[in-house]
């Protein structure tokens, strides 16, 4: 499974370059990082190799189309992450008839995944942690999903996003979801277990007892 940050902070990004897969941002994270939109998006396509999807904010397909048109002319690597619904799953499927590749975002549901598989979408995004917290199951909705493409031989990626701890990620991994992208703080605790900080003082206590 890959692993993608989410986030468009550049300092979190350049410490987890060489490790990660991908990046992904909204409009939310983009405005936190407190820079102009397209100076973020062309550093942080620059500092990772694989794809960054960046949202367009037209609710309409043809305002969708004409952004994406435009985002995509930052870097190779551009993923163009299009919201749910009818007007974008219209421009899903201009998009990838173009060659753009395309994510689609705010998944909820089973039908959702479906339409946007059938659109061509390179990606689409369930959001775990939303359903959670309003009492729902977001990693049975991935399971749905990735049943639906197995199906059907749909070739869509699946990325298991709004992740809020690393047993999203875990549970995405045995699913046999495609991508999971995780905010920093969860990425960085992935690589940590209080077993692992214990064996490593006891093999530094244990050397130092090693006659030099």
């Amino acid at each position: 499974m890959k692993i993608f940050l989410d986030t468009a902070l550049v300092e979190e990004i350049r410490e987890l370059a060489d490790l990660i897969d991908g990046v992904t941002t909204n409009p939310t994270l983009v405005a936190r990082a407190g820079r102009p939109f397209v100076e973020v998006v062309r550093e942080i396509c620059g500092l990772v190799a694989g794809p960054v999807s960046v949202e367009v904010t037209a609710l309409d397909a043809e305002g969708m189309v004409h952004e994406a048109r435009e985002l995509a002319k930052i870097a190779d690597n551009v993923v163009i992450k299009i919201p749910m619904g009818k007007e974008g799953i219209r421009a899903v499927k201009k998009l990838e008839a173009e060659g753009i590749p395309t994510n689609v975002t705010l998944v909820f549901s089973p039908a959702q995944a479906l339409w946007a598989a059938k659109a061509g979408a390179s990606y689409v995004s369930p959001f775990v942690g939303r359903i959670d917290d309003r009492a729902g199951d977001g990693m049975e909705l991935v399971s749905q999903i990735l049943q639906i493409y197995e199906n059907y031989g749909f070739e869509t990626e699946v990325i298991v996003a709004s992740v809020r701890h690393v047993r999203h990620v875990v549970e995405a991994a045995l699913l046999g979801a495609h991508i999971a992208t995780v905010p920093y703080a969860v990425a960085v605790k992935l690589f940590d277990h209080p077993l692992t900080d214990e064996g490593i003082k006891r093999f530094l206590s244990d050397w130092e007892k090693v006659p030099r």
